[in-house]
């Protein structure tokens, strides 16, 4: 059935193996690791610390995605893919292998855990955009993010188990299995075509990357900075209630990354997205107007059905769509950095939401989320018109198909 599915949608089972053992693999790689660096943070006692160790971190991840997106023309994609992923492995190794680590040190393997996600994720997202064309990427894209998501709570309740430094081993074994590609034969995916070398300011030069560009960042800017107020505002929400909020966003985040990614390839993808943001502005609005606790519950269900939508739509599918005239590597390096960004100025601004009114908060974050939608009126929809068109039209033949063998059955019987 599955083969089936992959065949209808022109994805060959190999090569859909083979992308989503990259992608599930790193995916998960790389949400392991969050728990284990607060593990240690928490052995180590450095409070004070825990700040740049973070920033230090996530800036590793954006700066090593820009040199991995700028190697990825002068070397084999698929020997910088195994380096990668052997890179993992071995800072991976290092957390359970060491027996002590001063906050230097930690550090430092912090930066070495980032170099290790970003240095190669703009090679295995271009691999991703190689390998599938542009009327399925959204349904791969949905089932990649649905099936890592999914996996969360069983790491949750694994990681509870162990200890840091067994956590540790089984996060560089792990790592370890995205060699399985290697069993598999890839190939690389663009040797049979020329490869442009883009620079990254005709990448911020192309207007409809610039508009989604932009919108992405608001986005995770504000999301960001409206989660620091739940975390930091005292007596706005108890912390159950807050993990139920989140447990509920998860759940629905989950499945609508799926579904998002089905409606992009049917759709759209600009209407999708579109569809993401009002949706966002809708639950700030509604929390903000009506703080309820039934408000609090609509919110974790619509913000979470808009995050899966526009995660799936621009951490997968959007930047490999607008690079088709060039390589994707320096697209994906730059659409990634919103993500991780804002992840920082989440930590600079933790002493300052606790000052600002959350009421006040959520409606700006509606009126910015539904503004956002303005810009993005005007930029073009990435799947191509005639792809929509032609899915509809093979839809139409189908329900033309069955009415007609509806109704010679009905004459055979009369």
């Amino acid at each position: 059935m599955f083969r089936g599915f992959l065949k209808e949608y022109s994805i060959a089972w190999k090569d859909f193996s083979i992308v989503f053992i990259l992608l599930f693999n790193a995916f998960t790689w790389f949400y392991m690791t969050l728990p284990i660096i607060d593990g240690f943070l928490s052995v180590l006692s450095t409070t004070s610390a825990n700040f740049i160790i973070w920033v230090a971190y996530y800036m590793a991840i954006i700066g090593s995605g820009i040199v991995g997106s700028i190697l990825s023309s002068k070397i084999s994609r698929l020997h910088l893919l195994y380096l990668w992923i052997i890179s993992g492995v071995f800072t991976s190794s290092l957390l359970a292998l060491l027996s002590n680590f001063t906050t230097t040190q930690f550090l430092i393997l912090c930066v070495l855990l980032g170099v290790s996600f970003g240095l190669g994720m703009p090679s295995c997202l271009a691999y991703f955009v190689d390998s599938t064309i542009v009327e399925n990427r959204g349904r791969i894209s949905g089932i990649i993010l649905l099936t890592t998501n999914l996996c969360a709570p069983f790491f949750a309740i694994l990681f509870s188990m162990f200890s840091l430094r067994v956590n540790s081993l089984i996060l560089a074994i792990w790592r370890g299995l995205g060699l399985m590609i290697f069993f598999l034969s890839p190939e690389e995916k663009n040797a049979s075509r020329i490869k442009k070398d883009i620079s990254f300011k005709k990448v911020l030069n192309n207007k409809s990357f610039f508009i989604y560009f932009i919108a992405w960042f608001l986005f995770c800017f504000i999301d960001r900075f409206e989660k620091g107020i739940f975390t930091t505002k005292e007596g706005l929400l108890e912390p159950g209630f807050y993990s139920f909020m989140l447990m509920i966003g998860a759940a629905f985040g989950s499945l609508f990354a799926f579904i998002g990614g089905l409606l992009c390839d049917w759709i759209g993808r600009k209407r999708v997205i579109i569809y993401g943001f009002i949706a966002s502005g809708l639950a700030y609005a509604i929390i903000g107007i009506y703080p309820m606790l039934i408000s609090w519950y609509v919110y974790s269900v619509i913000d979470g059905i808009a995050a899966g939508i526009l995660w799936v739509a621009f951490l997968l599918i959007l930047w490999g769509d607008l690079s088709q005239s060039g390589n994707s590597e320096k697209y994906y390096a730059i659409g990634e950095i919103p993500f991780f960004l804002t992840s920082i100025i989440q930590l600079l601004s933790a002493g300052v939401v606790g000052e600002i009114q959350a009421a006040s908060a959520f409606s700006l974050a509606s009126v910015f989320l539904f503004l956002a939608v303005l810009p993005l009126l005007y930029a073009p929809e990435t799947l191509p018109q005639k792809k929509i068109e032609l899915r509809q039209l093979r839809k139409y033949a189908e329900k033309a198909r069955k009415v007609k063998e509806k109704h010679e059955e009905k004459g055979v019987k009369g």
